[in-house]
């Protein structure tokens, strides 16, 4: 909620800078009450250059941030509150997602490779050939994480393959690597000007190059991929001072200028923060582009036998202990608005999505598996594809609405009945957060499904509000304190099951076995072929279809002139 002009004298403020995959934003926080001031928001494009890629532009983002923050800090000043007031800024941004630039010019060497990209799937189907047994978690034991076109090793290594452009700043020692914060602080801290090139434990842990365990990059595996490690970013924690905003003085947040970047998370581990989620056992769920459930295991990494991953929580400042989480991931949440919006052109925002499917308040057995990016946890299968099934002629677009969103309550289902399995203790409630929260039919639903009461805070910015928390906390800035005694009380709106059990459980079994239906459908043998073209054109010699096209037309003027 805005602040009203008359509130002047607020104490010191921290702003967060939030790089998603479909928008980048700028929201300022009070560090005394967590309090949400100014924000502005931008919507970022997303490229598809072939079947399965996803790209989005490094200087399109980067420039999305300056907006994101000039705009903000004008509301900010509009309200009489001085930008001067800021005393630290966080970054919190979509993980794996992959950037390589060059250190001499500060230009991306290509776009960036976002983490739902799926070219690397030959790449992942060869690894795992290698592997003994074929086995995807031959590396878990030190990364936590099983071989994916997920995580951005592989995404790395297609671009040393593929791009010359790297290969050449490899080669002469200008590549940098770094995911999206990397490239963010970099830039923010004066790019080819002495920029700090970092990252922090919770990014580096989802390169699938880091050991979770000595919390360093790891050599081996670095050998395995194939990457040199002079192009890896620094490692440090996730709230400690990296370096100081470099903003031109012709910006109102030119202001900023020398203000430190003291907190860096990724998105997940940010958004676990901004619940409060301290405590070893307690979870939270995220519902953006994909979703994703983490749940706190304490200063242990806990393995699962379930299909989940295990990954870096964070590490609240460079002497801290390093806590760790298991983490559900799913592919398509929210995304699935988009494409139902974007590519069928059905609804026109996700407001009428949950007008559409709320006038019926039933799929009338009709399920959605959105498979768009493979299946992640629980199943990591990159060969699955979306599909809807159950369809009849009474189906109409209400019931696919319903369904889209009873699909995004089912995935989460299903990872939370893996938490529940590996840590053998039944979650009692959820706590939510993320855009598609603000719809409360999902939530409604989601509670129906999960046979559980789910609870979302009145301020959804939980995300942003955890990189602000770890900005504010670091170690010479000091305006934010962590202690549990000081943290905000936060109000919430809660939800319980409004259905019985009997009927949850039924479309739960539903849902399996239209996931069961999804599977083995793409391999990379269909994708070369498709890539080729199955035309009948492509099986017939040329000179024979010139030939027979020519005795074809001559045979019909032939029969037009004998009508």
């Amino acid at each position: 909620m805005v602040a009203s002009s008359h509130r002047i004298n607020l104490g010191p403020l921290v702003g967060a800078i939030d790089q998603g995959t479909s928008s980048t934003r700028f929201l300022v926080f009070n560090s005394k009450t967590a309090e949400l001031l100014s924000h502005h928001q931008v919507e970022i494009k997303q490229l598809f250059p072939k079947e399965g890629w996803v790209e989005e532009d490094p200087k399109e983002i980067l420039q999305s941030v300056y907006e994101c923050i000039e705009r903000a800090c004008e509301k900010l000043t509009q309200l009489n509150i001085d930008v001067s007031n800021i005393k630290a800024v966080g970054v919190t941004n979509q993980r794996e997602t992959t950037v390589v630039w060059d250190k001499l010019t500060g230009e991306p060497l290509y776009n960036a490779i976002v983490w739902l990209d799926l070219r690397t799937q030959s790449t992942i189907e060869h690894l795992i050939d290698k592997t003994p047994s074929r086995d995807k978690n031959h590396l878990r034991h030190k990364t936590g994480l099983p071989l994916s076109t997920y995580f951005s090793a592989v995404k790395l290594r297609w671009l040393l393959d593929n791009v010359e452009e790297v290969q050449q700043a490899v080669a002469s020692h200008r590549a940098m690597f770094g995911t999206i914060d990397s490239w963010l602080i970099w830039c923010l801290t004066g790019g080819k000007s002495d920029g700090i090139h970092c990252t922090d434990v919770t990014n580096a842990s989802r390169t699938m190059l880091f050991n979770i365990h000595t919390m360093a990059w790891d050599a081996d595996l670095c050998k395995y991929f194939g990457v040199p490690m002079h192009i890896l970013p620094k490692v440090r924690s996730s709230s400690e001072i990296y370096g100081l905003l470099k903003i031109s003085s012709c910006w109102k947040a030119g202001a900023l200028t020398g203000i430190p970047i003291s907190g860096c998370l990724g998105d997940q581990s940010a958004a676990l923060v901004g619940q409060m989620c301290f405590q070893d056992g307690s979870v939270k769920n995220t519902y953006g582009t994909g979703c994703f459930l983490l749940r706190n295991t304490g200063t242990r990494p806990v393995m699962s036998n379930n299909g989940l991953l295990t990954t870096v929580a964070y590490k609240m400042g460079r002497d801290k202990p390093t806590y760790y989480a298991l983490e559900g991931s799913v592919a398509i949440a929210g995304a699935v608005v988009r494409w139902l919006q974007d590519n069928l052109g059905i609804i026109s925002s996700s407001h009428e999505l949950e007008m559409l499917a709320g006038s019926v308040g039933t799929s009338y057995g009709c399920y959605f598996v959105p498979a768009f990016s493979g299946l992640y946890a629980p199943y990591w299968e990159p060969s699955a594809r979306g599909i809807i099934c159950g369809l009849t002629q009474f189906t109409n677009k209400r019931h696919l609405s319903f369904a889209a969103l009873e699909a995004v309550c089912f995935q989460t289902r299903e990872i939370l009945d893996a938490m529940n399995q590996d840590s053998g203790i039944p979650l009692t409630q959820l706590q939510v957060d993320g855009g598609m929260t603000t719809n409360k039919l999902l939530m409604q639903l989601q509670a129906d499904i999960l046979c559980i009461s789910v609870v979302k805070p009145s301020m959804p910015e939980t995300t942003a509000l955890g990189a602000a928390m770890a900005a504010g906390a670091a170690e010479g800035v000091m305006v934010w304190s962590l202690e549990p005694e000081d943290l905000s009380t936060v109000t919430s709106e809660r939800f319980d099951p409004q259905i019985k059990l009997e009927e949850s459980e039924f479309r739960y079994a539903r849902w399996k076995e239209a996931v069961k239906r999804s599977m083995n459908w793409e391999t990379t043998h269909t994708l070369e072929t498709e890539s080729r073209g199955t035309s009948i054109f492509s099986s017939i010699p040329l000179g024979f279809y010139i030939i027979g096209s020519m005795l074809m037309l001559v045979g019909a003027k032939y029969l037009a002139g004998r009508l």
